[in-house]
Protein backbone atom coordinates (compact mmCIF):
# COMPACT_ATOMS: atom_id res chain seq x y z
CA UNK A 1 0.00 0.00 0.00
CA UNK A 2 2.91 2.75 0.33
CA UNK A 3 4.79 1.58 -2.26
CA UNK A 4 1.56 2.54 -4.48
CA UNK A 5 1.22 5.75 -2.35
CA UNK A 6 4.49 6.76 -3.30
CA UNK A 7 4.12 5.33 -7.19
CA UNK A 8 1.28 7.95 -7.48
CA UNK A 9 2.94 10.78 -5.75
CA UNK A 10 5.99 10.32 -8.11
CA UNK A 11 3.08 10.31 -11.33
CA UNK A 12 1.59 13.30 -9.83
CA UNK A 13 5.08 14.73 -9.51
CA UNK A 14 5.68 14.27 -12.46
CA UNK A 15 2.99 15.23 -14.56
CA UNK A 16 2.61 18.72 -12.21
CA UNK A 17 6.19 19.39 -13.62
CA UNK A 18 5.68 18.23 -17.71
CA UNK A 19 2.71 20.76 -17.16
CA UNK A 20 4.28 23.23 -15.66
CA UNK A 21 7.07 23.35 -19.32
CA UNK A 22 3.92 24.26 -21.24
CA UNK A 23 3.43 27.97 -21.29
CA UNK A 24 1.96 30.46 -24.46
CA UNK A 25 3.40 34.01 -24.69
CA UNK A 26 1.88 35.87 -27.14
CA UNK A 27 4.47 38.46 -29.15
CA UNK A 28 5.42 41.19 -32.34
CA UNK A 29 7.50 40.19 -35.22
CA UNK A 30 8.80 42.54 -37.97
CA UNK A 31 11.61 43.66 -40.38
CA UNK A 32 12.53 43.18 -44.07
CA UNK A 33 11.97 41.67 -46.62
CA UNK A 34 14.11 41.11 -50.09
CA UNK A 35 12.08 38.95 -52.47
CA UNK A 36 11.90 38.11 -55.89
CA UNK A 37 10.23 35.74 -58.38
CA UNK A 38 11.96 32.34 -59.29
CA UNK A 39 13.24 32.74 -63.28
CA UNK A 40 10.95 29.42 -64.02
CA UNK A 41 11.44 27.92 -67.77
CA UNK A 42 12.14 28.77 -71.09
CA UNK A 43 9.56 31.66 -72.15
CA UNK A 44 9.14 33.11 -75.52
CA UNK A 45 6.50 35.94 -76.81
CA UNK A 46 6.75 38.78 -79.15
CA UNK A 47 8.19 40.90 -76.80
CA UNK A 48 11.38 39.14 -75.08
CA UNK A 49 12.26 35.61 -74.12
CA UNK A 50 13.80 35.01 -70.54
CA UNK A 51 17.17 35.42 -71.66
CA UNK A 52 16.16 39.03 -71.87
CA UNK A 53 14.75 39.51 -68.54
CA UNK A 54 15.67 39.42 -64.59
CA UNK A 55 13.40 38.74 -61.66
CA UNK A 56 15.37 41.04 -59.35
CA UNK A 57 15.26 41.68 -55.68
CA UNK A 58 13.45 44.04 -54.24
CA UNK A 59 12.99 45.48 -50.53
CA UNK A 60 10.09 45.79 -48.31
CA UNK A 61 8.91 44.81 -44.93
CA UNK A 62 7.04 41.98 -42.92
CA UNK A 63 5.02 42.59 -39.65
CA UNK A 64 3.02 39.88 -37.64
CA UNK A 65 2.22 38.55 -34.52
CA UNK A 66 2.50 34.87 -32.98
CA UNK A 67 1.80 32.40 -30.23
CA UNK A 68 4.47 31.12 -28.71
CA UNK A 69 3.07 27.59 -27.35
CA UNK A 70 5.85 26.38 -25.86
CA UNK A 71 5.25 22.28 -25.10
CA UNK A 72 8.78 21.58 -23.97
CA UNK A 73 12.50 22.38 -23.33
CA UNK A 74 13.08 22.37 -26.32
CA UNK A 75 10.21 22.46 -29.20
CA UNK A 76 7.46 25.52 -29.56
CA UNK A 77 4.39 25.43 -31.36
CA UNK A 78 4.26 29.01 -32.80
CA UNK A 79 1.02 29.79 -35.48
CA UNK A 80 1.48 33.34 -37.04
CA UNK A 81 -0.55 36.39 -39.01
CA UNK A 82 2.21 38.46 -40.51
CA UNK A 83 1.69 41.13 -43.28
CA UNK A 84 4.14 40.57 -45.60
CA UNK A 85 5.16 42.88 -48.72
CA UNK A 86 6.84 40.93 -51.69
CA UNK A 87 7.46 40.85 -55.28
CA UNK A 88 10.31 41.80 -57.42
CA UNK A 89 11.61 44.57 -59.91
CA UNK A 90 11.21 43.03 -63.49
CA UNK A 91 13.56 44.04 -66.14
CA UNK A 92 13.51 43.03 -69.59
CA UNK A 93 14.69 44.42 -73.05
CA UNK A 94 12.46 44.76 -75.65
CA UNK A 95 12.45 44.46 -79.79
CA UNK A 96 13.83 47.80 -79.91
CA UNK A 97 16.64 46.70 -77.46
CA UNK A 98 15.64 48.98 -74.76
CA UNK A 99 15.95 47.95 -70.96
CA UNK A 100 12.85 48.43 -68.81
CA UNK A 101 12.23 48.07 -65.80
CA UNK A 102 8.85 47.64 -63.46
CA UNK A 103 8.70 47.23 -59.92
CA UNK A 104 6.43 44.43 -59.30
CA UNK A 105 4.12 44.45 -56.00
CA UNK A 106 2.12 42.19 -54.23
CA UNK A 107 1.30 42.20 -50.40
CA UNK A 108 -0.25 39.19 -48.53
CA UNK A 109 -1.77 38.44 -45.44
CA UNK A 110 -0.12 35.21 -44.20
CA UNK A 111 -1.56 32.45 -41.82
CA UNK A 112 1.93 30.23 -40.58
CA UNK A 113 1.92 27.73 -38.42
CA UNK A 114 6.13 27.02 -37.43
CA UNK A 115 7.37 24.53 -35.45
CA UNK A 116 10.38 25.93 -33.54
CA UNK A 117 13.35 24.00 -32.18
CA UNK A 118 15.39 25.40 -29.01
CA UNK A 119 18.53 24.50 -28.09
CA UNK A 120 21.01 26.04 -25.12
CA UNK A 121 17.95 28.71 -24.66
CA UNK A 122 19.31 31.04 -27.13
CA UNK A 123 19.74 29.56 -30.57
CA UNK A 124 16.82 28.56 -32.46
CA UNK A 125 15.70 26.89 -35.77
CA UNK A 126 12.28 27.19 -37.49
CA UNK A 127 10.02 25.56 -40.13
CA UNK A 128 6.60 25.27 -41.31
CA UNK A 129 4.20 25.95 -43.89
CA UNK A 130 2.36 29.43 -44.66
CA UNK A 131 -0.99 30.06 -46.25
CA UNK A 132 -0.45 33.41 -48.23
CA UNK A 133 -3.82 35.42 -49.23
CA UNK A 134 -3.17 38.51 -51.82
CA UNK A 135 -4.74 41.42 -50.13
CA UNK A 136 -3.20 43.91 -52.70
CA UNK A 137 -0.70 43.64 -56.00
CA UNK A 138 -0.04 46.10 -58.38
CA UNK A 139 -0.37 43.88 -61.37
CA UNK A 140 -2.64 40.63 -62.53
CA UNK A 141 -1.49 37.71 -60.11
CA UNK A 142 -2.56 34.56 -61.72
CA UNK A 143 -3.51 33.55 -58.24
CA UNK A 144 -5.05 35.25 -55.29
CA UNK A 145 -3.05 32.30 -52.76
CA UNK A 146 0.61 31.12 -52.36
CA UNK A 147 1.30 28.04 -49.99
CA UNK A 148 4.84 28.75 -48.90
CA UNK A 149 6.96 27.35 -46.63
CA UNK A 150 9.74 28.54 -44.18
CA UNK A 151 12.89 27.58 -43.55
CA UNK A 152 15.26 29.79 -40.85
CA UNK A 153 17.32 30.52 -37.76
CA UNK A 154 16.60 33.07 -34.66
CA UNK A 155 18.81 33.97 -31.47
CA UNK A 156 17.45 35.26 -28.31
CA UNK A 157 19.54 37.70 -26.25
CA UNK A 158 16.58 37.84 -23.83
CA UNK A 159 14.29 35.73 -22.89
CA UNK A 160 11.98 38.91 -24.94
CA UNK A 161 14.22 40.27 -27.36
CA UNK A 162 15.38 37.92 -30.43
CA UNK A 163 16.57 38.08 -33.50
CA UNK A 164 15.45 35.73 -36.77
CA UNK A 165 16.32 34.94 -40.43
CA UNK A 166 14.20 32.99 -42.83
CA UNK A 167 13.68 31.98 -46.33
CA UNK A 168 10.34 31.54 -47.33
CA UNK A 169 9.81 29.48 -50.82
CA UNK A 170 6.07 29.57 -52.51
CA UNK A 171 4.82 26.93 -54.54
CA UNK A 172 1.96 28.25 -56.53
CA UNK A 173 3.08 30.61 -59.19
CA UNK A 174 2.82 34.28 -59.04
CA UNK A 175 2.73 34.69 -62.57
CA UNK A 176 2.05 31.58 -65.25
CA UNK A 177 3.08 31.06 -68.78
CA UNK A 178 2.89 28.83 -71.44
CA UNK A 179 6.39 27.09 -70.84
CA UNK A 180 7.05 28.90 -67.42
CA UNK A 181 6.26 30.24 -64.20
CA UNK A 182 7.82 32.19 -61.47
CA UNK A 183 6.68 31.59 -57.60
CA UNK A 184 7.64 34.00 -54.56
CA UNK A 185 11.19 33.47 -53.18
CA UNK A 186 11.92 35.51 -50.08
CA UNK A 187 14.39 36.02 -47.43
CA UNK A 188 13.15 37.63 -44.02
CA UNK A 189 15.60 39.31 -41.23
CA UNK A 190 14.20 41.11 -38.63
CA UNK A 191 13.39 41.48 -34.76
CA UNK A 192 11.17 39.50 -32.28
CA UNK A 193 9.63 40.52 -29.16
CA UNK A 194 7.94 38.04 -27.01
CA UNK A 195 5.84 39.46 -23.52
CA UNK A 196 5.85 37.88 -20.38
CA UNK A 197 2.28 36.72 -19.39
CA UNK A 198 1.22 34.65 -16.46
Amino acid sequence: MKKTIIVALFCIFGLSQANAQVSFKPGLRAGLNFSHLSKGGAYYDDEFTNDDRDFNSRTDFYLGFYGALKLTRFYTLQPEINYSRQGARFQFYTDDNRRHTENLEVSYLSLGVINKFTFNEKFNVHVGPTLDFVVDENFDTDSEVDMAFVLGAGYNFTRNFGIEARIKKGIIPVLDYSDGNHTNVVFQTGITYTFDVK
